[in-house]
């Protein structure tokens, strides 16, 4: 982790009811290649960390006997477990905590998935404790957005979601420096991850691209929602200005939409298996 900068429980304060709904979602077809790279049968167990309100959770519950939600953020968990009610998923165990307070009480997985998670944590510290909680054979699982730039198809039958638009207003309101928890965020995700995974003692890395599906069409709130479950714009940054801000926000996007309905290529997902020996 950058010098000076720590862990703060309101990094997300108020984003969990947003996420789900805001956030892009992964590649259909996601969970079918995961299982035929790992060949998952629906038995064992898995360990999400970083969970958040259970996107991956959720995702992969059918493919384990069980499932172990982590998260600093009782809101998020709390999400997750109502979503779980929702989708009816009931093979899922909700714990909160920090990735690096994790023990061998737990038990031991068969697999352990971050969904963009592992950038927040001390890297270091969680790959050691995950190559004690993993089973001889498991996996270290991270997913991710592949971050190239996405060229938008031609007769979409809606305007584009205006991001630069909305990140000037947001910077309008929160500064030029992304906010994060009450300080500020001193960096992007950082790389080097196959390196630390590979010194904690790591096998190389196995990347899988699944194809995102095509457009999809996106609405006036699923954009706020956007905003809203970001770290660097969640909603107790903007204080008592946050009413001012989300009529500025809704205003922008009737200007660019005037029936509240947008159209965007979603990015296909990228994941990355790195295997303990055995």
């Amino acid at each position: 982790m950058p010098e000076g900068w720590e862990w703060d429980e309101t990094l997300y304060l108020g984003s969990a009811p947003y996420y789900a709904r805001g956030r892009l979602p992964y590649a259909p077809g996601l969970a079918d290649r995961l299982a035929d790279a790992l060949s998952l049968d629906g038995t064992g167990r898995l360990l999400d960390v970083g969970c958040g309100p259970g996107i991956l959770t959720l995702e992969f519950a059918h493919l384990f006997t069980e499932v172990v939600a982590i998260d600093p953020d009782a809101d998020m968990l709390a999400e997750g477990a109502r979503r779980a009610t929702r989708f009816g998923i009931e093979n899922v165990r909700w714990v909160q905590s920090r990735a690096e307070e994790l023990s061998g009480d737990l038990g031991s997985f068969r697999v352990a998935t971050f969904g963009q998670s592992f950038h927040w944590m001390d890297r270091n510290r969680v790959a050691a404790l995950m190559l004690t909680l993993l089973e001889p054979g498991g996996a270290f699982v991270h997913v991710s957005d592949v971050k190239e730039p996405i060229e938008q198809p031609a007769g979409l039958p809606f305007p584009p979601p205006p991001y630069a638009e909305i990140r000037a207003l947001v910077q309008r309101y929160l500064g030029p420096v992304p906010r994060a928890g009450q300080g500020l965020l001193r960096y992007g995700s950082p790389d080097g991850e196959a390196e630390v995974l590979r010194q904690a003692g790591f096998l190389e890395e196995v990347r899988l691209r699944v194809p995102a599906a095509g457009p999809l069409e996106r609405s006036t709130d699923d954009l706020v929602a956007w905003v809203y479950s970001l770290s660097g714009s969640a909603p107790h940054l903007f204080e008592d200005r946050r009413e001012t801000f989300e009529q500025e926000l809704r205003d922008l996007l009737v200007a660019v939409s005037g029936t509240g309905r947008f159209c965007e290529q979603p990015p296909d997902t990228e994941v990355f298996i790195w295997r303990t020996s055995g």
